[in-house]
């Protein structure tokens, strides 16, 4: 039995450790997460409490996950978002706010940030699918296996969608590029 088995069999008994270790554990990541989909900060910190709160629910009815808790919890976010954006139309993304170093270059601090709305515009031209792949691939660090496990798919299928998503984005982003640099 695993790390992960044994905390999730103490959560399941309601020790109060077992679940402050779960929290400490997947909330920043859910947070990151969320943030990465809803844009908004206090959204993210209203879908990691939801999250977490339907977690317990679903424990104190006996259910849960067996195994991947982290993909589980994930898979809460993300229906919590996608309930929320049935709700209501998605907010446009702002611009992240950076401090500005008083050495860096304007124009190149300019041109970051204009590239990197560029992503974000591009980004969602992509399917839902292919826009988790690429969050949690390449935003978490998640590898394909765990990717495949929080999408219910085969690695196959997520390195299909991967594919994909990175051909659109390519196709999407570098003829803006090279024009933008001539």
């Amino acid at each position: 039995m695993n790390s992960e088995s044994r905390l999730l069999e103490s959560a399941r008994c309601f020790d109060q450790a077992a679940l402050g270790e779960i929290y400490d554990n997947y909330s920043p990541g859910v947070f990151r997460y969320a943030v990465r989909l809803l844009g908004d900060a206090d959204l993210a910190e209203e879908c990691v409490a939801e999250t977490f709160s339907r977690f317990l629910k679903v424990l104190h009815n006996g259910g849960g996950p067996q195994d991947y808790l982290k993909a589980y919890l994930y898979q809460m976010a993300h229906h919590w978002i996608t309930d929320f954006y049935r709700r209501q139309p998605p907010p446009a993304l702002p611009l992240d706010d950076e401090m500005v170093n008083e050495l860096d270059d304007p124009a190149q601090v300019a041109v970051e940030n204009i590239d990197r709305e560029k992503v974000r515009a591009a980004l969602v031209l992509l399917t839902p699918e292919q826009r988790q792949v690429v969050v949690l691939k390449f935003l978490e660090g998640w590898d394909n296996e765990a990717v495949a496990a929080r999408l219910e798919k085969p690695v196959g299928s997520i390195k299909a969608l991967q594919h994909r998503a990175l051909d659109t984005l390519r196709r999407t982003l570098l003829p803006v590029r090279e024009k933008s640099y001539e």
